[in-house]
């Protein structure tokens, strides 16, 4: 006895259909996958490159939590402390409350003076001094442009 199959072949159109699926399927997971790592890469990188904003006193208050991360220090240059060792120049800063001693590496900027509002980029040390790298200086927000000779003679 034979049997045989009454069931009618499967329509040509249903085997395209389901390898489209198939494929939409695989694109749609591969295009979440790169923006799974779009967002991490992202993230990473913007987590090294956040510098914090202190003033002396934050800075000293959050020192044991700070050890190793950059930041950014601002306060006055305690005047009498300048003092410029071969390659680096060593200062204190203050804000009134706390001061903390600077060792910056490389030349002070051309305003630098006691007395100047300043913010110093680094990292603490292993020691009690804040290692900078860089310092931004504070200057007057008005233009006075120089005086000119107007009375000279005219050609």
């Amino acid at each position: 006895m034979s049997v045989t199959d009454t069931a009618p072949p499967p329509s040509p159109s249903a085997t395209p259909a389901r390898s489209r699926r198939k494929r939409r399927a695989i694109i749609a997971a591969a295009v979440c996958g790169a923006a799974i790592v779009a967002i991490v890469v992202l993230a990473v990188a913007l987590s090294q490159n956040v510098v914090f904003f202190r003033t002396v006193s934050e800075a000293v208050a959050h020192r044991p939590s700070e050890q190793g991360d950059r930041l950014r220090i601002a306060g006055a240059v305690v005047p009498g402390t300048i003092a410029e060792t071969g390659k680096s120049v060593r200062f204190d800063i203050t804000d009134g409350k706390a001061t903390i001693p600077i060792v910056h590496s490389g030349d002070a900027p051309g305003l630098f003076k006691d007395g100047a509002p300043v913010v110093c980029e680094g990292r603490w040390s292993t020691g009690q001094a804040f290692d900078s790298d860089r310092i931004l200086i504070k200057h007057g927000s008005e233009y006075k442009p120089p005086k000119v000779d107007t009375t000279g003679p005219r050609s």
